[in-house]
């Protein structure tokens, strides 16, 4: 199919059944139109959470083709490219390696039950599994620093870390 410009307003975010961004409602002439993001595309997830009602967008989609599983309230088209918000390019949305900062507000459990990190109040969830748990000794309360590569939490609130180090100690 071919590409479509699409040029309206931010409505709201559509999730996924298990709570994942799916994509978006944008507003085109007084239309609502659905736009689906890839299923893997933490980039295109991350920016879509970072958008507010009534923002202004121009997106690059194609259409997708009817769903076997009836029609749907409004046409749906699969995002290629968001070109602009607010009429400015929209930044670069990459996953750091470095300097995820916050101040523990909850700590996090294995499926097992053993504590494996801790959710800061920056909304970030740092990983260190049961023994970098055991190594910290970080309460609720204490500041943290840490290093290592980050995922986009499906929650869109911050960024699942795989820590490499938590307050300036390697984690083995």
């Amino acid at each position: 199919m071919n590409t479509t410009k699409l040029i309206g307003s931010f409505v709201q975010i559509v999730y996924g059944p298990k709570g994942n961004v799916e994509g978006f409602l944008i507003r085109v002439d007084g239309q609502l139109v659905q736009v689906v993001i890839d299923k893997d595309s933490e980039k295109s997830s991350h920016l879509v959470s970072s958008l507010s009602v009534g923002q202004a967008l121009v997106v690059a989609t194609r259409g997708m083709p009817p769903s076997n599983k009836g029609l749907g309230e409004h046409p749906v088209h699969a995002l290629q490219k968001v070109v602009s918000v607010d009429g400015a390019t929209p930044r670069k949305v990459a996953a750091q390696k470095a300097g995820y900062t916050g101040r523990i507000v909850r700590l996090n459990y294995a499926k097992h039950g053993a504590p494996n990190g801790y959710v800061l109040d920056s909304g970030d969830f740092i990983h260190v599994k049961p023994d970098g748990f055991l190594k910290f000794k970080l309460k609720v309360g204490d500041q943290v620093t840490a290093d290592g590569d980050a995922h986009f939490l499906s929650t869109g609130g911050g960024w699942a870390v795989e820590a490499t180090s938590v307050n300036g100690k390697r984690l083995a």
